[in-house]
This record gives structure tokens, C-alpha cells and sequence, in this order.
């Protein structure tokens, strides 16, 4: 009998809410849409689902900048519609994970409200409010990651106040007691309505230094960062006071205390700071979060070197807590696209998956994902990202990887009879649903058929991890657990290449997973574009 947490090892699919099914025909996505389609997810052989922000909110980020934590956005439906979606997939064996946007609010939350009607008001210590400097500049020189000073002002207090997003995302103030307590009580709500866990956004950004200090500028040629893009001036400086405070781990140990009162639940933080393995590892242990992710991954290098130096690097941080990988989310190119290229044969897609879930750790795949789907490419008229918008051209935003799902190769790829939010493309239509379960190599068909192959053998999914010497562009690793051993080497490059096998004792080439499948010939494996050989010791 299996006692581990339902949460290691699990692959658990992201659901955009705007994107996935549309039931109201007004062109964005709802959640008797994702009731309607859980059948087709739980078909897929995950574990569980993450939806992504349905809450009260103006939308000027999309739902990640929230206006009331205890309801559904009339766009997406309501709290009944909710508890009918937790009721039906926990019927079908499925977990439900959602958003937490713990960090900030919408400018239109009562607590912001009030909080800006002046400094003596219950909520006047709810933000972070600071005073101008004596020329009227911003407190410090900290900058959003969505381009711009960090700093609003708000003649109401005559104060600025402190925003890491948009500028109508104004930042909670942690360091009050009361903030805390009432973040908590909003955590609760959805463990008491029968959530099996949080995917807690930007968690690391919850306290700010005190002091206010000024973020120290950061040299050119380290200007690389994780969810922007060079040319954006968030890259100009080490986010060391705007951000991952040391007061924020005794905050996680308190939302750690109030889900253990909950059984087999889980938390999983997204973090990017400027070490982030490093802040993964402090975050996630036995009082701490469950699990944590950064975006080392979901970078545009694709370097065999990368992803095992990264592995290595995390495995030797990270003694307690557990990992959770991703290679697509809602903020980045589609992985297809990123690491495989225009040119890519559509089997690039399964590989990929096949990787990540060959790692330590639980997975967290992106709707659209087991399609194979590439990056959609929208003129700047169809953008609706802010991000986007305001980075023109040089980046073009995350809605290339946020349009609807294709269900059909109907005109809205059976997403909606509306005009959706933003288009179904050509590309996509032709890689619908429909369309991939008639053919028995589609991406979609290689997915269900590895997953399914990956719950089989306990090793890839709670094994150790070791990682391998090989040459580019071949990742090579291995699992063990139990006397199970299995080896994989999965080529991340579209020409054909061999590596030399070096391991002791008999093993056997294993098969069944669906994957575009390389051979062994005596100390040789042949790898084809994008192939994979599995490898168990006998």
C-alpha cells in the first residue's frame, strides 16, 4: 500500500481559467468549463489540477491582481460552480490545487480602500507606505518587474506606496501582525471548501526590508534574470531588499502549522529571487512548504549542461524539502517553441515532458502542453498583456502562451462559439484534441501513454536522482529505489547522436513508454532527433 503524500511525485496540470473552456459564450473561459472537461484531464493520467486565479478582480493583471480572496470573479462563475468542480474531481481521483496571490491585491480590495483614505485608519499600516524624499522622488530607487519605479503616489496620504507589479497591485504589509492573521484566515477558507493544496504565487515577496534600503545596481553582463528579459530595467539590480526577507520563513512555518490541521494537503511556492535554488531550499521542509519551484527551467537555454548543472545544484541545497519542476507556465514562451524551434518535429514536446518528469521531484505541466502546442504569434493590435504592451517589441509578452485551448478544428477550436479573449491560431487548430486522438503517435496519445508507463516503475517517480556525465545535447540520468534502477538519456536536439554506455552488469533497453525510442548496440545507445532510451539494471 502506498503511504506517501499524494503530492511527491505527482504530475499536476495548470489550468488558465480564460483559456480552457468557454460554457457562456462570452469568450473567456469558466469554471463549469473546467467541470465540463475534467473528464479529459483525469483521462490524461495526472494527479491532480492547478487553476490558476478565478477570484473577484478587476483583471488588469488577468486575476493575479485580486479584489476579494473569498469569491469567483462573475466572469468565471460562482462559489457553487467552484465546489461542484472540487466535487467532481475528487471523484474522479483528481487533486485541486489553486492560486494564492498572497504577496498583494488589487488597488480595488476594501483593504486598500480604506487603507489610502489616510494614516490613522484601521487599515493605514495594511501597505507599504512610505514618505517621499525631500525633492519629492520615490523613498528608494527599488523598480517593478513590469518596468518603471516600484512607487505610486497617492495624494489621499500624501505617501507613495510600494507595488513589485503593476501599479495597481499595491504591496501587503507583512510585518503587521494583522496582515498575517488575516492572510491566514483567507488560506483557510479554501481548505475549509476542500482544497487539496496551494500553488502560492510569488511567495517570496511577501516582506520588504524595513529600512527601505536601495537595491544595488548589477553589472551587465550578469543582467540575466528569471521572468524578464534583459532590456527590462528589473535586470539592472540584485533584488536584495525589495524581496526575500529572512522574516518570511517564520511566516511560511505559520502557514505551514495551519495545513497540517488539514489532512494530505500541500503547498507549493513559486520563487524567484537571485539565488532561487537556494530560497527553495530554505522554503520547503518538514515546517515549511511542501514544495517549491523556481524558473530555472523555464529559462531559454536548453543545454544539457544547464539542466543537469541545475539538478546537481538543487539536489546538494536541498536536503529536506521537495521539488517541483516546470518547463511551461502562463509566463513564458511555450517550451515547444522555446527549446525546440520552428523547425521542430511534434514529438519534441513528449521528450521534453518525458524529462522533466524523469526528475526528482512532482511536475506541474501546462494545459496545452500534452498537445505539443507551440508559441502563438500575435500581432501587437491582439496583445492584451500589460507586460506585453509595455515591452513591445523586443518582448512580446506571455499571450502567445496564454490563447485557448483547441478542442476541435473548429473556427474557435471548439473553445467558444464567441470571439475568444484572444485567438485560436491556424497551428493549433490543425493539433486540436479531436484531431490527436486519431492518430496513435500524436503528442497526445505519447503523453497519456508515458504517464501511465511513469506510475508503473516506483523509482521514476520517488527514486533517487543522479545525474550523468554525457556529451551535448544529451540529458543522462538516473533513478533508483527499492534494487529499482532505471537510466534515461534523452536527446534535447533534433539530429540523430550516440552515446557510449558505461554501465556494469546486465540491463535491458526498457519500451512500452510511446516516446520516439533510441537502441542499444553493444556499448552504444542511438539516439534519434529528440529520442529517448530507458534503460533498466536486470
Amino acid at each position: 500500500m502506498n503511504t506517501q503524500p499524494w503530492w511527491r511525485g505527482a504530475v499536476i496540470y495548470q489550468i488558465y481559467p480564460r483559456s480552457f473552456q468557454d460554457t457562456d459564450d462570452d469568450g473567456v473561459g469558466d469554471l463549469p468549463g473546467i467541470v465540463e472537461r475534467l473528464d479529459y484531464i483525469a483521462g490524461l493520467g495526472v494527479d491532480g489540477i492547478w487553476i490558476s486565479p478565478f477570484f473577484k478582480s478587476p483583471m488588469a493583471d488577468f486575476g493575479y491582481d485580486i479584489a476579494d480572496y473569498r469569491d469567483v470573479d462573475p466572469l468565471f462563475g460562482t462559489l457553487a460552480d467552484f465546489d461542484r468542480l472540487v466535487d467532481k474531481a475528487h471523484r474522479l481521483g483528481l487533486k485541486v490545487m489553486i492560486d494564492q496571490v498572497l504577496s498583494h491585491t488589487s488597488i480595488e480590495h476594501a483593504w486598500f480602500r480604506e487603507s489610502r483614505e489616510s494614516r490613522d485608519n484601521p487599515k493605514a499600516d495594511w501597505y507599504v507606505w512610505a514618505d517621499a524624499r525631500d525633492d519629492g522622488t520615490p523613498p528608494n530607487n527599488w523598480l517593478s518587474l513590469f518596468g518603471g519605479v516600484a512607487w505610486q503616489w497617492e495624494p489621499r496620504r500624501g505617501q507613495y506606496f510600494l507595488h513589485n507589479f503593476l501599479a495597481s497591485q499595491p504591496d501587503l504589509n507583512f510585518h503587521n501582525p494583522d496582515v498575517q492573521r488575516a492572510t491566514l484566515d483567507n488560506v483557510k477558507f479554501w481548505l475549509d471548501r476542500g482544497v487539496d493544496g496551494f500553488r502560492l504565487d510569488a511567495i517570496n515577496f511577501c516582506f520588504h526590508d524595513r529600512a527601505l534600503r536601495d537595491n544595488p545596481p548589477k553589472p551587465i553582463e550578469k543582467r540575466v534574470g528569471r521572468g524578464f528579459s534583459p532590456d527590462n530595467p528589473y535586470a539592472f539590480q540584485y533584488h536584495w531588499y525589495n524581496n526575500t526577507q529572512p522574516e518570511n520563513v517564520a511566516f511560511l512555518r505559520e502557514i505551514r502549522a495551519l495545513m497540517d490541521r488539514y489532512p494530505d494537503v500541500a503547498a507549493l511556492g513559486e520563487i524567484s529571487s537571485e539565488d532561487s535554488l537556494a530560497t527553495m531550499a530554505q522554503y520547503t521542509g518538514p515546517d515549511r512548504l511542501h514544495m517549491g519551484y523556481s524558473f530555472e527551467l523555464l529559462t531559454d537555454e536548453v543545454s544539457a549542461r544547464h539542466i543537469r548543472e541545475t539538478v546537481e545544484a538543487l539536489e546538494t541545497k536541498m536536503t529536506e524539502g521537495w521539488p517541483c519542476w516546470a518547463i511551461s507556465n502562463h509566463d513564458v514562451q511555450r517550451v515547444a517553441s522555446r527549446w525546440g524551434g520552428v523547425d521542430a518535429p511534434e514529438h519534441v514536446a513528449s521528450t521534453l515532458t518525458a524529462l522533466v518528469c524523469s526528475l526528482r521531484g512532482s511536475v506541474c505541466v501546462y494545459q496545452g502542453e500534452e498537445l505539443g502546442l507551440g508559441e502563438a504569434e500575435l500581432p501587437f493590435e491582439l496583445l492584451r498583456d500589460p507586460y506585453g504592451i509595455a515591452f513591445w517589441p523586443t518582448f512580446k509578452g506571455r499571450d502567445g502562451c496564454r490563447t485557448p485551448m483547441p478542442w476541435n478544428d473548429a473556427a474557435h477550436g471548439g473553445f467558444s462559439a464567441a470571439t475568444p479573449w484572444l485567438p485560436v491560431p491556424d497551428a493549433h487548430r490543425v493539433r486540436s484534441v479531436a484531431q490527436q486522438e486519431r492518430k496513435p503517435t500524436s503528442p497526445l496519445r505519447r503523453f497519456r501513454r508515458f504517464l501511465q508507463w511513469r506510475k508503473e516503475r516506483p523509482a521514476l517517480v520517488l527514486g533517487a536522482v543522479r545525474m550523468l556525465a554525457s556529451p551535448e545535447p544529451v540529458v543522462a540520468l538516473e533513478r533508483s529505489l527499492d534494487g529499482e534502477v532505471i537510466r534515461g538519456y534523452f536527446n534535447t536536439a533534433g539530429d540523430a547522436c550516440d552515446v557510449v554506455f558505461d554501465g556494469a552488469g546486465t540491463w535491458r533497453v526498457l519500451d512500452g513508454h510511446g516516446l520516439v525510442s533510441g537502441t542499444r548496440e553493444g556499448d552504444v545507445l542511438r539516439l534519434p532527433g529528440y529520442g529517448v532510451v530507458f534503460i533498466a539494471a536486470a
